[in-house]
């Protein structure tokens, strides 16, 4: 039996929140909380324990890549697998990508339950016992 993936969406934008809420829930995924800012994220991090963060490269005035640092770095949390999202293309944020804590990288048109499924499987951190 397979477990569904358990996940949190950080990101500034309240509309692309309900969106990829409503999106990856009608795709077998059990989205356990949404953050719009890094005291949210860390909050729900520690309270809900995902398997998976989805995290906005650009949270506002905020670093989507610090706040992936610092869910990494803290040892009193697990932020299960790290994934970060934008709306810009992969190759604007390559650099970044490189030096960050996170398995992968989302274009969010792309975002869907397949493609984080995937990425946990390339990454050997799929959860499903």
């Amino acid at each position: 039996m397979t477990v569904a993936v358990r996940c949190l969406i950080v990101d500034d934008n309240r509309g692309f929140l309900h969106a990829a809420r409503e999106l990856l829930e009608q795709e077998g995924m059990v989205v356990v909380g949404v953050a719009a800012t890094t005291a949210e994220a860390l909050r729900g991090v520690a309270d809900l324990r995902p398997d998976v963060t989805l995290v906005d490269v650009d949270l506002g005035d905020e670093s989507g890549f610090e706040l992936a640092r610092r869910l990494a770095d803290d040892p009193g949390v697990d932020p299960g697998s790290l994934v970060m999202v934008s709306a810009h293309v992969e190759e604007d944020v390559a650099e970044l990508m490189e030096t960050s804590p996170a398995i992968g990288f989302l274009y969010k048109p792309t975002l869907s339950a397949e493609a984080i499924d995937r990425l946990l499987r390339e990454a050997g951190r799929r959860r499903n016992l």
